[in-house]
């Protein structure tokens, strides 16, 4: 259906951006039993909220006429959870408004507050900006309220989980009690419910579409991996399901620097997202995936949180979110604005259980299945480049070009010439990675049993009895966790007074070693794993020390036979 009578100029700004008829959230917020009203609107991000509010407040703007008239005092203000998102939404209603001559000033933090000062002091009819930046401009008295018409939440409960409760309260205390608040959320918790109760007057719930439910437009995927193995995941994750610009999310600063450096290493065009940059250096990462310099963005949830990227079309969890909202918000990076999205859950094998719960909670229902193995993603790879081959022989090629080629011809063959235009089209591409083949219970290696006699891998591990305390108890579980092993896979333990021996079955004992050997973190940071006897085959074991305390696997049995 089209869009129902609107100003002039909106009409006219929305026809040239290519808006023939409205989105769910823009058609429901535009009925008439909405004039004049508070909102409280739940839809999935990426349909048209920006737009929807910027064109639901137009009678408080714009009233009977077709001009805004000279900026003074605003007479909106929109406040949004990060600075992205914030500028974003300016850069939306800029161009909203931009025929009816409406003026749109953003104030979010990270930017120099005195050049805002002096945005603001020229006069505006619509204020954007992150909750901080605009109580801060509030309380100096850099910001008039008192001609504000209409507030805009977007994205409010990001905003709640953000701890951005105390602004959001002072800033609407600040404006004018006849306001008209419009909330907009992606989903509707205990706090938001809370918020529009005080705040909002009479408000008219307004849930476009099935809140919660999955979002059609995007695929979900979870994705079977081995615990160790998460960085060659997102390698091979990221050349199967081929985007033009890609997602990955990791918890922590140091995990997004290390994979950015892994993947720049692999020959992706990677940018790292991290709370540690200047506005500056994100505005230059973000830059460079809209532009096309960068294909592939590392970030944490705080810094992805409301990034907008048209041509998004795959969100990557390396590692899995603590709970569904952040689960359902990363994924909404993509799948925006009616296009097809795919977000991919990279899944330890031994958190199969603790994914199910996730998805369950959030709703969504996920094909599973093991990551892209290395064969696969050559096997497609060809099938790409034959299609890009043909595609770049049906032009016509310029005269000089085919007098080269028939030079060519005569001199090497057309197979050999061929051959030469593959090789140089799979060159830009990084390699994929070996992965360990995994089912849904685990690794997918035979575990051979041990035959009387056949010894494990041995290591040792710089603790003991005198200077950390060690007891088999710890230790056990400590060595699954940090070699990525199951305590099946351990075999004797040695306690000593200034280190611990221990066997690892021979089947596991690389896997071990590649995985324990690699820096701990936290308390765990000074504990050194090494193979015993200098080297990663040593099968001997300890000729001397105490009786074993832990056995496992054959050992266990031999011990109950006798």
């Amino acid at each position: 259906m089209p869009f129902p009578s609107l100003p002039a100029p909106l009409l006219a700004a929305l026809t040239e951006r290519g808006y023939a008829e409205p989105t769910p959230v823009q058609a429901a917020v535009l009925q008439p039993d909405t004039i004049g009203r508070d909102l409280l609107v739940s839809a999935q991000t990426g349909s048209g909220k920006t737009v929807a509010f910027g064109l639901a407040m137009a009678a408080e703007l714009l009233g009977e006429e077709e001009r805004l008239p000279p900026p003074g005092a605003p007479l909106a203000l929109a406040v949004a959870p990060t600075r992205e998102l914030a500028l974003q939404v300016q850069a939306e209603l800029t161009w909203l408004y931009a025929k009816a001559g409406g003026r749109v000033v953003s104030g979010v933090g990270g930017t120099d507050p005195v050049a805002e000062r002096r945005a603001l002091s020229r006069g505006a009819h619509i204020v954007v900006g992150t909750p901080g930046r605009l109580r801060d401009h509030l309380e100096r008295g850099n910001l008039d309220p008192s001609s504000i018409r209409a507030v805009v939440l977007d994205e409010a409960d990001e905003m709640l989980d953000m701890g951005f409760r105390e602004e959001l309260e002072a800033i609407l205390e600040t404006t004018p009690a006849e306001r008209r608040t419009l909330m907009f959320s992606a989903t509707v918790p205990k706090g938001i419910a809370q918020l529009a109760k005080q705040y909002q007057r009479d408000a008219l719930r307004i849930s476009a579409g099935d809140e919660g439910s999955q979002h059609g437009d995007i695929d979900y995927r979870a994705l079977l991996i081995a615990p160790h193995e998460t960085e060659r995941a997102v390698v091979n994750a990221l050349r199967f399901f081929e985007a033009r610009a890609s997602l990955v999310f990791c918890r922590t600063r140091a995990t997004v620097t290390r994979l950015h450096g892994n993947l720049a290493e692999r020959g992706f065009a990677a940018v790292a997202l991290s709370g540690e940059l200047s506005q500056a250096e994100r505005n230059r990462a973000l830059q460079g995936l809209r532009d096309g310099r960068a294909r592939v963005c590392v970030a944490t949830d705080v810094a992805a949180r409301g990034i907008d990227l048209p041509d998004l079309g795959l969100v990557i969890h390396a590692e899995l979110p603590n709970d569904p909202e952040t689960l359902l918000h990363r994924s909404g990076r993509t799948g925006r604005a009616g296009r097809k999205g795919t977000s991919v859950l990279l899944v330890p094998h031994n958190r199969r259980r603790s994914a199910e719960r996730l998805l369950a909670e959030a709703r969504v229902k996920a094909e599973w299945g093991p990551a892209p193995s290395a064969e696969a993603i050559r096997g497609q790879d060809d099938t790409r480049i034959l299609a890009q081959a043909m595609e770049t022989t049906q032009e016509e090629p310029a005269d000089g070009d085919l007098e080269l080629a028939k030079k060519l011809l005569a001199e090497r063959s057309a197979e050999a010439v061929a051959a030469a235009l593959v090789q140089a089209l799979r060159a830009p591409l990084p390699a994929p990675e070996e992965l360990s083949a995994v089912n849904d219970r685990g690794p997918a290696t035979p575990r051979v049993p041990r035959e009387p006699g056949q010894e494990g891998v041995w290591f040792r591990m710089n603790l003991g009895r005198a200077n950390g305390n060690a007891d088999p108890r710890w230790v056990l579980p400590f060595l699954c966790r940090r070699g990525h092993v199951t305590r099946q896979e351990i075999g004797r333990i040695r306690v000593m007074d200034r280190e611990t021996q221990f066997e690892v079955a021979p089947w596991a004992a690389q896997r071990f070693a590649a995985a324990a050997q690699r820096p701990g973190e936290g308390e765990d940071a000074h504990v050194l794993i090494v193979p015993m006897q200098g080297g990663e085959g040593a099968r001997r074991p300890p000729a001397r020390g105490p009786r074993p305390q832990h056995h496992a696997g054959e050992e266990r049995k031999r011990r109950v036979a006798r």
